[in-house]
């Protein structure tokens, strides 16, 4: 570590001076017309911690100018590092011709920029309902613009959708059992935390529906909310099915993947009247059998 060079944290500026700061800048910048914020600044049940990020959205003029020479950006304080993942080649851009600069600060501040052509307007205010306007320097809207978070509720599955939930789960595991009986940690782990996993914790959040229909089930990114919903000790053994340390832990997160999605599933299914899947017996006797063949 002796070629590491030591950042001094400076103490963390207050929300009001973050604030104060973003829209000074967007005020004497004539390319800036209006300003707008997202994300969980803007919802009233997220936890407010330190760690919550300044979701900022510029809509501009002259787009080429700004991100042409990022020294416009100085002004926000000086950052640890900056992301710029529309200008990146590995990871394709996602935004459709907008730009961010995602930006950590060295008093632990983040902000994630957005820049948006002023002609766009329209598709941003419909990009999502958590979304607010701070600045219009040219009275553009008529109305104001109230957040909600009508597009980050969990609503209860369809029919179709809770049936290929389930048939994209069981098929799956199905690969996650092969790699642990070739002994191919890493493609076993892959599967279980990129598709059955997710697919658990969809089923999770759709029971949480059925089970609390007066109640706005808001996950969060990533679930991360997603243990206030539950059933007590459902977090503890969906914590569990985490352990990934060897081929034996493996099978047995996959096995306890199993045992939670059966009994959500099946719950959701009586709630709504849907038919349950009857391969479950045969995909489950079937992964029981490799594991008592192939496990240690």
């Amino acid at each position: 570590m002796k070629d590491v060079q030591v950042v001094t944290m400076q103490s963390l500026r207050s929300e009001a001076e973050m604030m104060e700061l973003i829209l000074a800048q967007a005020q004497k910048d004539e390319r800036v017309r209006l300003v707008g914020m997202e994300g969980s600044r803007l919802d009233p049940d997220a936890p407010k911690d330190r760690f919550q990020d300044y979701d900022i959205t510029y809509l501009v003029t002259n787009m080429e100018s700004f991100t042409a020479d990022d020294s416009w950006l100085n002004c926000f304080g000086e950052r640890i590092i900056m992301q710029k993942p529309e200008a990146m080649s590995l990871f394709p851009p996602s935004l459709g011709g907008w730009f961010s600069y995602l930006m950590l600060f060295i008093d632990g501040n983040r902000i994630d920029l957005k820049l948006i052509p002023l002609r766009q307007l329209d598709a941003y205010l419909a990009s999502e309902s958590r979304l607010t306007i701070l600045l219009d320097k040219d009275q553009r809207l008529t109305a104001p613009v109230t957040p909600s978070n009508g597009d980050f509720i969990v609503h209860p599955p369809s029919e179709a959708h809770f049936n290929d939930c389930c048939n994209e789960f069981w098929w799956v595991a199905t690969y996650v059992a092969k790699g642990l009986c070739r002994d191919e940690f890493l493609y076993a782990a892959e599967h279980l935390n990129t598709c059955v996993r997710p697919n658990l914790l969809r089923m999770l959040a759709w029971e949480a529906t059925v089970r609390r229909p007066q109640d706005a089930v808001i996950p969060g990114k990533s679930y991360k909310y997603l243990s206030k919903y539950l059933a007590p000790g459902i977090t503890q053994q969906l914590e569990a099915s985490f352990r990934n340390s060897s081929i034996n832990a493996l099978w047995d997160s996959l096995f306890l993947c199993l045992e939670l999605f059966r009994g959500s599933s099946k719950r959701v299914s009586e709630s709504l009247s849907y038919s349950y899947p009857d391969y479950d017996a045969n995909v489950s006797a079937y992964l029981f059998h490799l594991r008592d063949e192939f496990s240690s």
